[in-house]
């Protein structure tokens, strides 16, 4: 058996415990009847506040690279926009591997010279500028190298599945120089991303490159012509200051509901859609649920680091200790949701299905799902032991295509996207922090494993270099 702990709080009446809260309690028969404040706003003019707020973030330090000046910058912001609401935002530093960027350039050379636009990877390091032919490698398999792949720069089609840290990993074996990887969407844009979710620098290059150039130079090779680049980069990895920022909305019982978003982005654009939005939301519940009697505690929380390798949410999870958490929800660009997600929790699944159906006519269109997936601050939550759940809901394709590029604009996000999904989030919060039939819990090691294994998580969790289970032998004494 794995360690479980459970708290219950009495939800047999609500009171007061942050000074200023003006609600009254009134009983009539055996009915605990609250009045919310006066001072207390809608969701929907909460989301609206958000969005002006966010404009000024977004147009005021622009990316938020975890470690930078403007990253610093704007979390000091944002924790005076919430000091400005009557709340006390707390920092919480930490260190992590991080990395800026320098100038990243790459060449074409022959069959003529042109300029590409490329944006290297993080964890990429500084080199020399060098010279070489480029070879086609699939999609960055062993099978998929040509036998003259040896000092030559590799070209990555689009689509590949594998993890960067593989590709990379299978790359130096190959004794390719260098790789640049074809964008994913077209329109000349740039997909910045990590190159290892733990941190290691990476033994070569790595870059970015429009899906229309690396296209390009596929149709060339594929001729049989030669293609040669220069490359050079002086971005670099170094340890970086930083800081998650939370704020503990106390509620009648001390479980909680953990609501988190990340903070950081590229810096490329400003980080509107990825994961301005996120921020945006949690500023709109953190401003709506203020003045509200709860049943139970609320903790928004902003992760930073998220990008580069969930290092804030690792930091949060790895803290928590015995506090009683019912559930973590992940804001992750959640547009407006049209589903809610158990990420595989199937205890969840029952208190999802009421509040839904308790919606009526607002019902979301797909109703409950849960299906796991990597790659956000869900996981290390997850790892924790604590159930996570987070949204289906799509970002309209004339905005989200833009993301993690220069066009990652705050114009890119509606107002309209941040009002209508803060209303159907903060519904879901009340909802769960008012339910008595969840208890706060931790899964036991060898369940979480099955949250993963399930949904054939464990490939890519290895590659990622999130996976931290012993064999099941060690793990079963």
């Amino acid at each position: 058996m794995g360690l479980r702990h459970r708290w219950r709080g009495s939800f047999a009446a609500l009171r007061m415990t942050v000074a200023g809260r003006m609600a009254a309690v009134l009983t009539v028969g055996a009915l605990a009847v609250v009045v919310p404040s006066l001072r207390a706003e809608t969701f929907e003019d909460s989301g609206r506040a958000a969005h002006e707020m966010l404009t000024r973030l977004c147009d005021d330090f622009g990316g938020r690279v975890t470690g930078s000046a403007a990253n610093n910058g704007a979390l000091e912001k944002l924790a005076g926009e919430l000091r400005a609401l009557g709340l006390r935002p707390e920092i919480e530093p930490f260190k992590m591997p991080g990395w800026e960027r320098g100038e990243d350039r790459v060449d074409l050379v022959a069959p003529f010279a042109r300029r590409l636009r490329v944006a290297a990877l993080s964890y990429t390091q500084p080199h020399a500028a060098f010279e070489a032919a480029v070879v086609a490698i699939g999609t960055g398999a062993a099978a998929d190298y040509p036998a003259d792949a040896r000092g030559k720069v590799a070209l990555l089609a689009p689509g590949t599945a594998l993890p960067m840290r593989e590709i990379a990993r299978v790359a130096g074996e190959q004794g390719v120089r260098g790789i640049l990887f074809i964008n994913r969407e077209g329109g000349g844009q740039l997909l910045a991303r990590t190159g290892s979710f733990v941190g290691e620098t990476l033994a070569l290059p790595v870059y970015s490159l429009t899906q229309e150039e690396g296209l390009w130079l596929q149709r060339r090779l594929a001729r049989g012509e030669t293609v040669r680049i220069r490359m050079e980069t002086k971005s670099r990895s170094h340890e970086v200051a930083t800081a998650n920022l939370r704020v503990v909305i106390p509620g009648a019982s001390p479980e909680r509901i953990v609501v988190g978003a990340h903070f950081d982005s590229w810096d490329l654009g400003q980080g509107a859609l990825d994961n301005g939005l996120g921020i945006a939301q949690l500023y709109a519940l953190a401003r709506s649920l203020r003045d509200r009697p709860l049943a139970r505690t609320i903790e928004l929380r902003w992760f930073n680091g998220e990008e580069q390798g969930l290092w804030g949410s690792r930091q949060a999870a790895a803290a928590i200790g015995d506090t009683p958490i019912v559930a973590m929800v992940n804001l992750d660009m959640v547009g407006v949701p049209i589903a809610v997600n158990a990420l595989g929790d199937t205890t969840l699944v029952p208190a999802l299905e009421r509040w839904n159906a308790g919606r009526g006519e607002r019902k979301l269109g797909k109703g409950v799902e849960n299906i796991n997936w990597l790659g956000s601050d869900h996981t290390p939550y997850q790892l924790a032991g604590v159930r996570t759940l987070t949204f289906n809901a799509p970002i309209p394709r004339e905005s989200v295509r833009y993301y993690h590029d220069m066009a990652d604009t705050i114009d890119k996000l509606p107002a309209s996207i941040v009002v209508d999904s803060t209303a159907i989030i903060g519904d879901l919060v009340l909802a769960l922090a008012g339910d008595t039939t969840l208890a706060a819990f931790r899964r036991a090691p060898e369940d979480t494993k099955k949250l993963f294994t399930t949904f054939g998580l464990e490939p890519r969790m290895r590659g990622l270099g999130l996976w931290s289970f012993p064999p099941d032998a060690e793990q079963n004494k």
